[in-house]
């Protein structure tokens, strides 16, 4: 049995975790773009796309624990 987590995780579990990662990255992107070319209205989009990237992540975790549960039941 491997011992890392990611080999056995689902494939829902790996989209999710991914989706936030680039919803974190072009987030990030957008802030540095935001505030390099003093682009006031694009600094609260960014911070949102951000957030949307924090909560979806958290989804991922979610998900990754409630896996872990019914592999533990078993």
């Amino acid at each position: 049995m491997p011992n890392d987590y990611w080999e056995t995780a689902s494939p829902l579990y790996k989209k999710v975790v991914f989706s936030g990662m680039a919803f974190l990255g072009i987030g990030i992107v957008l802030s540095i773009v935001a505030n390099l070319g003093h682009v006031t209205w694009l600094l609260w989009p960014s911070i949102a796309v951000i957030g949307v990237g924090l909560v979806v992540h958290m989804v991922g975790l979610g998900i990754r624990v409630r896996e872990t549960k019914r592999r533990l039941k078993q």
